[in-house]
């Protein structure tokens, strides 16, 4: 007998010697196998966290919503213009994936393409009468800005309408999300997709550790601020971090959006963490037609051994940016909405 051992004294009914050594030796197995770590219920490898399903659930969400206010008010579709300067191809094949993710949950959504010789000027005038058109509830510019001339990504981006922004990138809204005021700004999409994503998987993110790879406008910076409002406490990461394994092995929600093929290990991952991967990289890959693959940030394959939870790439958070670009526009079209029957 050990130190924690107690001896208990049965009174009423007889227990049978038998009976009695089984459960003894029962409790001390389960014992041992608490301290090994090896519980019978712990899970070998991570729960897929589906952005495909997830965003269709969203998409699904949305299209019902769009339905309820075309409803309500007789002619009404939310709208959605996406301006491009240039014809790069990666834009284009990104641009087709918000189009048709608008018509198939009833948005009015318009491709304005300017040529690569636009101007400075000439981009501001196209955002300045999509700002002034009130039949329109969202403006997205798609990056990089493709123009033989010199225009500047961040005077064009906060040229867009706070109110119309649905990429949350201008910063008006940038600030609010810093202060906290949620509820009163445009939250970046790929951000706002992988919280929705962290949601899924019922691990609340209230005390927990969270660790952002990254400080990007775009993902990094806003992700600090979303897990930090929503009561995580947040360490952000970056090029210039000189301890990156040891601060992703005190994570409890790790989301790394650096734009580096497979720099995240494994084991660095904390054990049960929920890791969620921004990461698109292309990789040389001799048995794919296109020669190349897709990868995360995360090496999937030995991080999926140690994490909790884990997102794909592909068929992760890439859905949810698109999904919670068509909320923030329906969102924008509801605001609308609302503020013109005040009016009335």
């Amino acid at each position: 007998m050990n130190e924690h051992t107690h001896t208990h004294t049965h009174t009423g009914a007889a227990v049978s010697p038998d009976v009695s050594f089984l459960s003894v030796m029962l409790s001390l197995v389960a014992r041992s196998l608490r301290a090994s770590g090896c519980q019978g219920s712990r899970r070998s490898i991570a729960t897929v966290i589906s952005g495909n399903k997830t965003s269709k659930l969203v998409r699904e969400r949305l299209k019902e919503e769009v339905e309820k206010m075309k409803s309500e008010v007789s002619g009404f579709r939310p709208s959605l213009v996406v301006l491009q300067v240039g014809d790069r191809d990666d834009s284009n094949l990104y641009i087709s994936t918000k189009l048709k993710a608008a018509a198939e949950i009833g948005i009015d959504a318009t491709h304005v393409r300017l040529p690569d010789t636009a101007t400075q000027d000439e981009v501001l005038q196209s955002i300045v009468s999509v700002n002034e058109n009130p039949s329109v509830h969202g403006l997205i510019v798609q990056l990089p800005l493709d123009s033989v001339n010199p225009i500047s990504t961040q005077l064009i981006t906060n040229a867009v309408s706070p109110e119309k922004d649905v990429d949350g990138l201008t910063c008006i809204n940038a600030g609010k999300l810093s202060r906290g005021d949620l509820s009163d700004c445009f939250i970046p999409c790929t951000p706002n997709g992988c919280m929705e994503l962290i949601r899924q998987t019922d691990v609340s993110v209230v005390g927990k550790h969270a660790v952002v790879i990254g400080r990007s406008k775009i993902v990094g910076a806003p992700m600090h601020d979303l897990l930090l409002w929503s009561h995580a406490t947040v360490t952000t990461c970056h090029s210039k971090t000189a301890d990156l394994p040891e601060q992703v092995g005190r994570a409890d929600i790790l989301v790394v959006g650096a734009g580096r093929a497979h720099m995240v290990r494994g084991e660095w991952v904390k054990e049960g963490a929920v890791v969620i991967d921004c990461g698109i990289n292309h990789i040389p890959d001799e048995t794919k037609a296109s020669g190349k693959r897709v990868v995360g940030d995360v090496h999937y394959a030995s991080a999926n051994q140690r994490a909790g939870f884990i997102t794909p790439v592909p068929g992760g958070v890439g859905p949810m940016t698109v999904a919670m670009l068509m909320e923030n526009t329906v969102q924008s079209a509801r605001r609308f909405l609302m503020k013109s029957q005040t009016r009335r």
